[in-house]
């Protein structure tokens, strides 16, 4: 372990993802565990620019692993887009001493994070957390489980009244980029069809499916949409277009929105998180340093900033072939 490092500040950054404060909980007690120092930063780059900075303790997390959202807030920050707004957090970094930072966010929390590391040869490591699970390096981001059990509750509860109805049900979930959502939480509850930015399926074919599942004798039906969805018409376009093509459908449309980023975060999102974060502080104290946290296969894993950023997480094609035959 190198001696260098003596505190390390920790942040999040961009969308908020339960499971997130696990992930802060667990590199401050392993900066604790260490002998390090560890200090928070709050409101993300934001926070780093404003110098609003506070030193974390191990007991200071008590109680977060449980809590949604993110104890430590975060922003999406204009400034630290320009070479001003870094050189004001470098100074803050200089100021309290930090030797190293975790960033806890997306792709572009982890653009700023490589391009300031570059600038000031400053070591930064990346943990993953978004719920649309869209990062190149890790077959899970902090968040996605818990948004996939939260979309699975909704859309059985839709599922009721489509069938109470006789109703046809658009249900819009997140995914503007990757599809990921969609295409679970359609196939674990029953959706009849599942659009995603990935497959463009064409509102013919879905014209199609649905008349074939109304003849083989379903009397509800729910489609499962992800907002980048292909067709390049939103929910309520595509919805009406199914109206006006089969009018006896009684169609219904329910936009899950941002009750997909909350809650408290699943068994699943706790785990990943602790295990990415102390991770995160053991490749630091390695002098690992321009590198995201990741999991393949139940193992631990590092990638290049630059690959993380660039890469494009791929789609299950299997899961999409599974659709397909259980949609009958």
């Amino acid at each position: 372990m190198s001696s260098n490092i003596k505190k390390i500040g920790v942040l999040t950054s961009g969308g908020d993802a339960p499971g997130m404060n696990a992930a802060v909980r667990a590199v401050v007690r392993s900066c604790s565990y260490f002998s390090i120092d560890c200090v928070a930063i709050y409101k993300g780059y934001q926070g780093l620019i404003d110098d609003q900075v506070k030193p974390m303790s191990a007991r200071g997390v008590n109680n977060i692993i449980n809590r949604g959202g993110t104890v430590l807030k975060t922003a999406r920050c204009l400034e630290f887009i320009t070479p001003e707004g870094r050189l004001k957090a470098f100074k803050t970094v200089q100021k309290h001493k930090i030797d190293a930072l975790v960033v806890i966010g997306g792709d572009g929390s982890f653009t700023g994070a490589m391009i300031f590391q570059s600038e000031f040869n400053f070591p930064v490591i990346g943990i993953p957390g978004t719920i649309d699970n869209d990062i190149f390096g890790t077959s899970h981001t902090i968040g996605y489980d818990t948004a996939l059990n939260t979309v699975i509750e909704a859309i059985d509860k839709i599922r009721d009244t489509a069938i109470s109805h006789n109703r046809l049900f658009f249900v819009e979930v997140m995914g503007r980029d990757a599809g990921h959502i969609a295409l679970n939480t359609g196939i674990g509850a029953g959706a009849e069809e599942i659009l995603i930015p990935e497959e463009n399926m064409g509102l013919d074919r879905l014209l199609e499916s649905l008349k074939k599942s109304e003849k083989s004798g379903k009397s509800s039906s729910i489609v499962v949409i992800a907002e980048g969805d292909k067709t390049g018409k939103n929910v309520f376009e595509i919805a009406e277009y199914v109206e006006k093509y089969l009018p006896h459908y009684e169609v219904r449309v329910s936009v899950l929105g941002h009750i997909q980023r909350g809650g408290s975060p699943s068994c699943f999102d706790r785990v990943l998180a602790s295990r990415m974060g102390v991770f995160a502080v053991e490749s630091i104290l390695n002098g690992k340093s321009n590198v995201m946290v990741g999991v393949e296969n139940e193992n631990m894993i590092l990638s290049p900033l630059e690959k993380a950023i660039k890469g494009k997480s791929k789609i299950n094609n299997d899961l999409i072939r599974v659709s397909e035959i259980l949609s009958v």
